[in-house]
């Protein structure tokens, strides 16, 4: 489409808005099935053992974690590479790319003599799905105007998190299925039956047709279509850095949660179900997301942001409260509860971030211009560009959540690893208020 003025009232109500909620309902989707290849791993590596993998509780916390590795690095190049070429055809072709490593997983779980090498370089691709994110947010929010971009961005992203929730939910189901096996079932040390390779194979039929309907029903804007000229500015704005830092909290948090809250019921809470609990905190951040991008739009994205973190920080100490230590056995349901807490205060930031990010940067572009000039114009374009990348770039590195948070309780001691989470959410509260939310603040939002 060559023409789009979604800021525009009477092309908005005529073509605007029916043509983006077309491309938003589409991406939603696609994007939660590629966060479901990305988080495949944190219920699967919970079932190896029990099926004969000889891995260690340090491997499968690896395991849970690469996938954040290659999702946060390929975040960064689809960032940019998304709205190069286009919701359309990037959407169709990144969703289709990942029936190769599910396929793999899917043949590789069903023999428990498969290297660790190779289980790793399979997470590895896995990982791929995550980059999703980046490019689907960076695209999407062209379609729509300022006043309802919070809103879009938050159902977009916060629907597409459902696909964590998604799949730990589903998954014990669909491995407990044979009606749905491709191959033999593996033999569990009780005698019962399970078939991993279902946890992978039943998304790429899905996977299919969902690329089949980007590629016939969603648009590419002409309007942003960005080379990477004219995106690369952002690594020369503070506020880029500033809301990385940010973001890294909340969905940095929410994600490295997601992967590793299911080993930690199993390895801290045995007597408890993996099944049962772990997709609960996963789905209540998604949905927090979409209500934080609505109430940051009414409220402004800072204050938002900063209750966010209190809450996390306030949760994250209750964690740490009813965790077993010494002779104490800790309460599973204090953990959980807070554990949920968690997920919702990062689901809210989420929101009230991103809903920050196309405000700072139109307030800092517009400064002093007058609306109807073409130096409005030509800034408020600048603007859109680059509160895209960003939007992307943030997204990327914050990714790397699933890989640290993981990691962090592969090698330390779980209370060590929590408490050094309350202190970065310190920072954050100090440089959202700072920069964003006192009065005279350097950038309002």
């Amino acid at each position: 489409m060559t023409d789009w003025a979604p800021q525009d009232p009477s092309f908005w109500r005529a073509t605007g808005r029916r043509v983006a909620t077309r491309n938003l309902w589409i991406a939603v989707p696609a994007l939660l099935v590629a966060f479901v290849v990305w988080q495949v791993w944190s219920i699967t590596a919970t079932n190896l053992k029990d099926v004969g993998f000889g891995f260690s509780r340090s491997q499968l916390f690896w395991l849970t974690a690469v996938p954040g590795l290659t999702g946060g690095t390929a975040r960064i190049l689809y960032t940019f590479l998304g709205p190069m070429i286009g919701q359309r055809r990037f959407t169709a072709i990144s969703t289709v790319v990942l029936v190769g490593p599910l396929l793999w997983l899917g043949f590789a779980v069903q023999n428990p003599d498969t290297p660790y090498g190779t289980m790793i370089a399979i997470a590895a691709l896995c990982g791929i799905g995550g980059a999703n994110f980046s490019s689907s947010l960076a695209n999407i929010g062209f379609f729509y105007p300022k006043q309802e971009k919070g809103n879009a961005t938050g159902i977009n992203g916060g629907l597409g998190n459902l696909g964590v929730s998604v799949v730990q939910l589903l998954t014990p189901i669909l491995i407990t299925s044979s009606v749905l096996a491709i191959g033999a079932g593996q033999r569990k040390a009780d005698g019962s039956e399970i078939y991993l390779q279902n946890a992978a194979f039943v998304w790429i039929p899905v996977l299919i047709v969902l690329a089949a309907v980007a590629w016939f029903g969603q648009n590419d804007l002409k309007v942003a279509s960005t080379p990477f000229s004219q995106q690369k500015v952002i690594f020369k704005r503070k506020h880029n850095w500033l809301m990385t830092w940010l973001y890294v909290g909340t969905f940095g948090s929410f994600i490295g949660f997601a992967a590793a809250l299911p080993l930690l019921i199993k390895t801290t809470f045995p007597a408890y179900s993996v099944a049962t609990y772990a997709w609960m905190g996963p789905a209540l951040g998604a949905l927090a997301r979409w209500a934080g991008g609505w109430i940051a739009d009414k409220l402004g994205g800072a204050r938002v942001t900063i209750l966010s973190f209190v809450g996390m920080a306030g949760s994250i100490i209750g964690v740490i409260t009813f965790l077993p230590a010494g002779s104490d056995q800790g309460s599973f349901h204090g953990f959980f509860l807070c554990f949920l807490a968690a997920f919702f205060f990062s689901g809210i930031g989420n929101g009230s971030t991103f809903r920050q990010i196309p405000v700072i940067f139109r307030g800092r572009h517009l400064k002093g211009l007058t609306e109807g000039t073409p130096q409005y114009a030509a800034a408020l374009r600048q603007a859109e560009i680059e509160s895209g990348a960003v939007t992307g770039f943030t997204a990327a590195i914050a990714a790397y959540g699933f890989f640290f948070i993981p990691a962090m309780f592969a090698n330390f001691a779980v209370t060590s690893a929590m408490w050094g989470f309350v202190g970065f959410y310190a920072s954050c509260v100090a440089v959202a208020w700072w920069f964003y939310a006192r009065k005279g603040a350097e950038a309002p939002s």
